[in-house]
């Protein structure tokens, strides 16, 4: 890893705790951690310099540094701070526009990791089974994050087109999730009962927080043998779980609904501040959606610890029991299985003849 390390998204969960790992790396000399906002956790010996990557300054700052890798995390469906969809877009897109500006008439910077998503795929009905790295989208991501994500990979080519010096790493992340996640598909399955689109069961993919810290850890340092670090990756846990699936482990109650109902029950959720419910969210939970993790192993060299079902058994365990616990409707099942229903009919007969 490069002696002086940049951090983008600093204030945020998931950027702390990369921040706080990577101190730890006895090649690290020093840790720039940056968001527009003071984090509200700790960030260990790391220096923080509060500024907007939207704005020119952020050049200045590793200009300054002398930074050699940068690890640009503030690209996210969630603003951080005050601000709604506007702030969010202009943070992914115009963020990452100067970030990657700066970068570009740096000397030292020799490493850049971005933080991605297996949205820019988008969720079609004649999707593939399983996308890999190269697969085209049926139909690009009209909007919100998805579309977000696609303009910041546009920008981040085309930075490597200029700067051939410079080690690139695109990680797609499926869904995070965890004891702490920070996403609309958390919010949505944090709901008390969940709205789903009637004669749809998707497939999803979940990566647990700590993978995505440990393969952060791995894109960000010279690549071990045997491995490439550079180029673009899907990252996910192992396996799929069907929204159903999903919704009785959480022990909270599905509402299946029309299309056209999902997307106005949306836009209620929206309004009121309960979840992000956008569009794309309503077509991945239509349509789902999978991704090949080959490149993932074999070139990059990573295996998640946990897989899409201990991901999400984490966060189940995080949100607590919902209107149905699973361990309670697993003995209701199971006493009434034991019931011996042909004795009771007949001694329902029975007391019903003698009452005559």
């Amino acid at each position: 890893m490069g002696k002086i390390v940049l951090v983008t998204g600093a204030a945020r969960q998931l950027g702390g705790r990369f921040v706080r790992r990577v101190q730890r790396d006895p090649g690290v000399d020093r840790v720039i951690a940056v968001d527009a906002v003071a984090p509200s956790h700790q960030l260990g010996d790391a220096e923080f310099v509060l500024a907007d990557i939207r704005q020119s300054a952020i050049t200045r700052v590793l200009a300054e540094h002398s930074v050699d890798t940068v690890v640009h995390l503030d690209v996210s469906a969630k603003a951080s701070g005050a601000g709604g969809r506007t702030t969010v877009k202009e943070t992914n897109v115009i963020g990452t526009m100067q970030l990657l500006g700066a970068c570009q008439k740096s000397p030292t910077v020799q490493r850049l990791v971005v933080k991605s998503s297996t949205n820019v795929y988008g969720s079609a009905p004649r999707d593939p089974a399983v996308f890999t790295e190269t697969t085209p989208p049926k139909s690009l991501p009209s909007g919100g994050f998805a579309k977000d994500a696609v303009e910041v990979e546009g920008y981040v080519r085309g930075f490597a087109r200029r700067r051939p010096d410079v080690a690139v790493c695109v990680l797609r992340f499926a869904n995070i999730l965890g004891p702490e996640p920070d996403s609309p598909l958390a919010d949505y399955l944090a709901l008390p009962v969940l709205p789903t689109v009637f004669g749809y069961d998707p497939r999803l993919q979940f990566v647990h927080e700590d993978d995505v810290v440990d393969v952060l850890e791995i894109a960000s340092r010279e690549p071990r043998r045997g491995t490439l670090n550079s180029g673009t990756f899907n990252i996910a846990g192992e396996g799929v779980l069907l929204l159903s699936q999903c919704s009785r482990r959480l022990g909270r109650p599905t509402v299946p609904l029309l299309l056209p109902a999902v997307t106005w029950v949306g836009s209620a959720l929206r309004t009121i501040g309960m979840t992000d419910f956008s569009p794309e969210q309503i077509r991945l939970l239509t349509h789902g959606r999978v991704v090949s993790t080959v490149q993932m192993r074999e070139t990059l060299g990573f295996r998640p610890k946990f897989t899409t079902a201990e991901t999400f058994a984490e966060f189940a365990r995080s949100r607590g029991p919902g209107l149905l616990p699973p361990e309670r409707v697993g003995r209701a099942v199971g006493r009434l299985a034991e019931l011996p229903l042909g004795q009771g009919a007949a001694g329902t007969t029975h007391s019903t003849h003698g009452a005559r």
